[in-house]
């Protein structure tokens, strides 16, 4: 008899819907403060999920909610580099 795998979620910050993680991409904070995109889910350090739709990135960016999941300010030339690469994902 085979054991059912768990598949684990995880809030995006943008919609609020809980999704599997692999459905959704991480954003990260290095231990060096520096913030960019996981897609494999595996990078060091602190780590928020936002839908892939620009949409989820963009009220997550009017709501400040990556900011305060940070807990740290989020320059506009970051959030640019966010939507771009999300656009590249599609």
């Amino acid at each position: 008899m085979a054991k059912e795998r768990k598949i684990p979620l995880r809030k995006c910050s943008g919609c609020g819907e809980m999704k599997p993680k692999g459905e959704l991409v991480r954003v990260v904070r290095s231990p060096e403060g520096e913030l960019s995109m996981d897609l494999t889910g595996r990078k060091a350090g602190r780590g928020a999920y936002v839908c892939r739709s620009i949409d989820c990135l963009r009220v997550a960016r009017k709501a400040k909610r990556l900011e305060r999941a940070f807990a740290c300010a989020i320059p506009a030339e970051i959030y640019d580099r966010l939507e771009e690469e999300l656009m590249q994902g599609e």
